[in-house]
């Protein structure tokens, strides 16, 4: 009897508490997100499960000891986002932001959301239950960058607390790209702007590509130091790719590497969703900035191209600003989907990987003036 005792105390269904139980629902809802929606799979599936592994009573996963326990020392120390940062930067084409120079005016134009969402959430300060210091506000506000790579980045370091909920506020935000952006775009732009129809981006060669990571990694270093890890691994990335000389180190980072360093990210944001850190109302908050961020991101760059349509000597379809965000390139995809909607011959594609490009580099450099300004 003694032995059957110590049997049922070791059980899940024995030491399973109410809220550990309700965060493997949110697993399986971030499974099921995944696997039946679609919702960025690649990162919602390892994180659902991991969440899943998190909470099970008694396994001690997360504890010392544990595989999600070490497995999270490569976010912490900042190893991970950092690699998929250089697997992002060898399947980066730079070549239609090279091509139209002006679209980095609305890539920094959509980081607005991010500075705006800042003080939204020290704002949020005033409502009871709801308290977020400095750092906190700072790490929150990087959602507004759709950009899951830098939030997780800058959690880390600001308010690692935080982290599972901003990861998931991240990617679940970008994967509601197609739901989110388009009604945002409708509103800011008339039918006539819509059908707006752009000039044939110019070719860019090969030593512009080459040369173009190298300045964007220097001037980072001398200006920007804080964003330098985000930014070289970036570049490096993307000179890989861009020099041709390395084809199997550049699909290493595009394949392999990323595939690999995605599935220890997943499972290591996953162990931060226990019930413990999860269940807060602090979280409702941290889900509601963040849709904010991302609409006054997507609405800051439409805004910016109205602005530069009006004083550009070659139309600009306001359309591609909502690409501002760092959504590659699923935003790119919706501001030429809805172009198509006003317009049949309104090819926006190439046009909107600018700016989408110039948001990921935003992204970095507004992570950097974050990290900077706030200790």
């Amino acid at each position: 009897m003694e032995n059957i005792r110590l049997l049922w105390e070791n059980t899940g269904i024995y030491n399973a508490t109410g809220s550990q139980v309700a965060m493997m629902a949110v697993g399986f809802l971030l499974l099921y997100l995944a696997i039946k929606k679609g919702f960025e799979p690649l990162l919602l599936l390892p994180i659902g499960f991991g969440a899943v592994l998190s909470n099970i009573p008694a396994a001690g996963m997360i504890d010392e000891g544990g595989i999600l326990y070490y497995m999270y020392y490569g976010i912490k120390a900042g190893v991970f986002p950092l690699l998929i940062f250089m697997g992002v930067g060898a399947m980066t084409d730079f070549g239609p932001m090279l091509a139209n120079p002006k679209t980095l005016f609305l890539g920094a134009a959509a980081q607005f959301g991010i500075f705006a969402t800042l003080f939204g959430a020290l704002a949020l300060n005033a409502v009871p239950g709801m308290q977020f210091s400095l750092r906190e506000a700072a790490a929150i506000a990087i959602i507004g960058g759709a950009d899951g790579p830098t939030a997780i980045y800058v959690a880390s370091k600001l308010a690692p607390e935080l982290l599972g909920a901003i990861a998931v506020a991240a990617y679940s935000y970008m994967a509601l790209v197609p739901l989110i952006q388009p009604p945002i775009m409708r509103a800011l732009t008339s039918e006539a702007e819509r059908r707006i129809e752009m000039q044939q981006l110019r070719s860019v060669g090969k030593t512009e590509k080459i040369v173009f990571p190298l300045m964007l990694l220097v001037l980072t270093a001398f200006l920007l130091p804080s964003a330098a890890p985000l930014v070289g691994m970036f570049c490096l990335g993307n000179l890989m790719n861009a020099s041709g000389v390395v084809d199997r180190l550049s699909k290493t980072a595009q394949n392999e590497m990323i595939n690999i360093v995605t599935i220890f990210l997943g499972l290591s944001v996953g162990s931060k969703l226990s019930a413990e850190a999860f269940l807060k109302v602090q979280t409702l908050g941290i889900l509601g900035l963040g849709a904010i961020a991302f609409a006054i991101g997507t609405a800051s760059g439409v805004i910016m191209a109205k602005i530069m349509n009006r004083f550009s000597s070659t139309p600009i379809n306001p359309l591609i600003g909502a690409a501002g965000v760092s959504a590659v390139p699923m935003a790119a995809r919706v501001a030429n989907k809805i172009g198509l909607e006003s317009n049949p011959h309104n090819f926006l594609l190439m046009h909107a990987m600018g700016p989408n490009v110039a948001g990921v580099i935003g992204s970095a450099v507004a992570a950097g003036v974050l990290l900077s300004l706030v200790r």
